[in-house]
């Protein structure tokens, strides 16, 4: 016999086989920040037309510590920066799903 359809079960069995599209995902968050060169002649000397630098902050053994991320991978490291937060949201969702089922058992329980 089938069990009958769980819209629950359905969401946490799609969130859990999605998580294996997350395996790149990075920790932390993604910063720009604008800043100056120091060369007296660059475009950036006037404090108008700034460089931007682009960083990972992430905390490495406790400690918060920032990362400098080459313009090439910047938007590959959003990326993976985002697929965190997804994951972050999976994992909340899966664990919302499983109170509700243990809250349901328990209660069925005490009714038998």
């Amino acid at each position: 016999m089938k069990p009958p359809y769980d819209p629950d079960l359905e969401l946490r069995g799609n969130l859990i086989r999605s998580l294996g599209a997350l395996r790149e995902m990075l920790p932390g968050s993604f910063v720009e920040r604008k800043r100056s060169c120091g060369r007296p002649t660059c475009h950036c000397a006037d404090g108008k037309s700034l460089h931007s630098q682009y960083q990972i902050s992430v905390l490495i053994d406790g400690k918060p510590k920032a990362l400098n991320v080459p313009a090439r991978l910047v938007e590959e490291v959003r990326h993976k920066i985002e697929m965190r937060h997804r994951f972050d949201a999976a994992a909340e969702t899966i664990c919302s799903v499983n109170l509700k089922r243990f809250l349901q058992e328990k209660k069925e329980e005490r009714s038998a």
